[in-house]
């Protein structure tokens, strides 16, 4: 208590506020208030007067594989019913990029970011990251141990419901190839060569899916796996329109473009 005291008192005047939200934010004092700096700091921030070492992209590799422990160690003791392949598809729920884009929004961690104005299209991105990166600080500032509490706490206060996610379907490229086999169609995924900015340090890779030729999705994320996924999510959407209904049958006329059986539900 006295150390977190003394080290809020030794922070520059506009440094005190964000040290006290991330204290609201966190439920205990930061020690080491070097560590949650650079986890708030953006690689964007870069320029030829600083290391390119001082941003949150180090802590942010600690701290996915923190976080990938702790939910695991959550899971397991909380989910004796669940097998192997369940738990590791509800691991991959909570730490995927779209749930922490999300929950340091709503933790309020994104107000707290220092990155670039010119990095907007990233934000989201900006915001997850940063929510690792933060889990990076907490463990090397106070170990496993509050690390998970700090989980246990988001998961209490429902900023991480659990029960929630494990009935949320993210898998759309399962259930695209599903709707394409059901109906014997043909599909490609065509990757366009991806695109590096200076700015971030981080590449960008673009998928368009086609059926039977005709393109019903493009996809755009920072790996080929996740430019896939959103491919086939806004496939989904496509697919599902009358007037694509009626394009497919004029290729395939004895193709059944009435009724999806599986009645995928593309909203989740």
């Amino acid at each position: 208590m006295i150390q977190a005291l003394i080290q809020r008192i030794k922070l520059p005047a506009n440094q005190r506020k964000n040290y006290s939200k991330l204290k609201n934010i966190l439920g205990f004092s930061p020690r080491k208030w070097d560590y949650y700096q650079l986890a708030l700091t953006h690689s964007s921030t870069y320029n030829s007067n600083k290391s390119r070492l001082q941003n949150n992209e180090r802590l942010e590799f600690l701290g996915d594989s923190v976080l990938g422990t702790i939910v695991s160690e959550i899971l397991y003791e909380n989910y004796s019913n669940k097998r192997e392949g369940e738990l590791t598809n509800l691991r991959s729920k909570i730490v995927q990029r779209a749930t922490l884009d999300d929950l340091a929004v709503r933790i309020g961690l994104n107000k707290l970011v220092t990155s670039q104005e010119h990095t907007a299209q990233f934000k989201a991105h900006i915001n997850g990251n940063a929510f690792e990166a933060l889990m990076g600080a907490i463990f090397m500032d106070r170990g496993y141990k509050k690390s998970k509490k700090f989980i246990l706490k988001l998961i209490k206060e429902k900023h991480i419901d659990i029960e929630k996610l494990s009935k949320k379907e993210i898998n759309f490229k399962s259930k695209f190839i599903e709707w394409t086999q059901h109906r014997k169609v043909d599909y490609e995924f065509i990757f366009e060569p991806p695109i590096y900015e200076k700015s971030t340090n981080s590449s960008r890779f673009t998928t368009k899916l086609k059926v039977e030729g005709i393109l019903v999705g493009t996809g755009t994320g920072y790996t080929k796996k996740e430019a896939q996924q959103l491919a086939c999510k806004s496939a989904m959407i496509r697919i599902k329109q009358k007037s694509f209904k009626k394009e497919l049958s004029s290729i395939k006329p004895d193709i059944s473009v009435i009724k999806d059986p599986n009645n995928t539900n593309i909203n989740n």
